[in-house]
């Protein structure tokens, strides 16, 4: 499955599911954009690394996904937009009626407007070449809720919706849109998480996963960065050209129950 000649640009991409994403993406042979909100020597060695791995091209563009004008000028610089693969987000766990208003804003900003924002800007290049792929890293909970997550919950509905809408409007050009719902997936920042898990609720690693961390997702496994990136490159292929608007979910049954 090769996506050789076509550029990718992949928002909240210096670590985690974007990465997983970048790194397959380049694995089918497409040139990528990295992105993230800070602009380190570490970040544009990454994409270097990349570059020199899999032998295409890859460049690093900082941009602040919270921010609709940095949204669109990222593809801007990107050049060539042949597939927009809208990852970046933030997370807050509060109550309802105890949520900040800045984490609100913030959670919807990035999580959700920016999809809108880098779409609005990338369609018109891709109707330019004839061709396109968008997909958004939706989650589980674009499909279901889970309580004192408002902000995302909201946000992740509101891309599935927004994908939904952007596949009717490009159904008879070679555009394809649709979002990729995840379940919990294996990255740095959760596997981060577990020891202090471990010890709040003085359990094992095991029993912490399974009966903490995964206590929703059936499979009792976490999906990984690299079968998010799998799924991402089939939706982007030709055997993909007629799913549009749809969501796949990459879940462990999580929205099966």
């Amino acid at each position: 499955m090769s996506l050789q000649g076509k550029t990718a640009v992949i928002t909240g991409s210096n670590s985690g599911i974007g990465l997983g994403i970048a790194r397959e993406m380049a694995r089918a042979g497409a040139d990528v954009v990295l992105n993230s909100y800070t602009d380190s020597d570490e970040d544009h060695a990454l994409a270097a690394s990349i570059a020199e791995e899999f032998g295409v091209s890859a460049r690093y563009i900082s941009a602040d996904m919270s921010n609709g004008e940095a949204c669109r000028e990222l593809i801007t610089k990107a050049g060539d937009c042949d597939i927009l693969i809208n990852n970046a987000g933030i997370q807050h766990v509060a109550p309802v009626d105890q949520f900040p208003t800045g984490k609100w804003d913030a959670i919807i900003a990035i999580n959700m407007n920016s999809n809108f924002h880098t779409m609005a800007a990338a369609l018109p290049k891709m109707r330019e070449k004839g061709w396109g792929r968008i997909v958004n890293i939706a989650s589980a909970h674009g499909l279901t809720a889970s309580p004192y997550k408002a902000a995302y919950v909201a946000a992740k509905h509101g891309v599935v919706g927004m994908t939904k809408t952007v596949a009717l409007e490009t159904a008879e050009e070679p555009i394809t849109c649709n979002a990729i719902c995840p379940g919990y997936v294996l990255t740095p920042l959760v596997e981060a998480q577990i020891p202090d898990t471990m010890k709040e609720y003085n359990m094992s690693r095991e029993d912490v996963v399974k009966n903490v961390l995964l206590k929703r997702q059936p499979s009792k496994e976490f999906a990984t960065v690299e079968q998010l990136g799998g799924t991402t490159v089939f939706l982007c292929s030709d055997a993909a050209a007629q799913i549009t608007g749809t969501t796949l979910s990459v879940d462990g049954g999580w929205t099966a129950l």
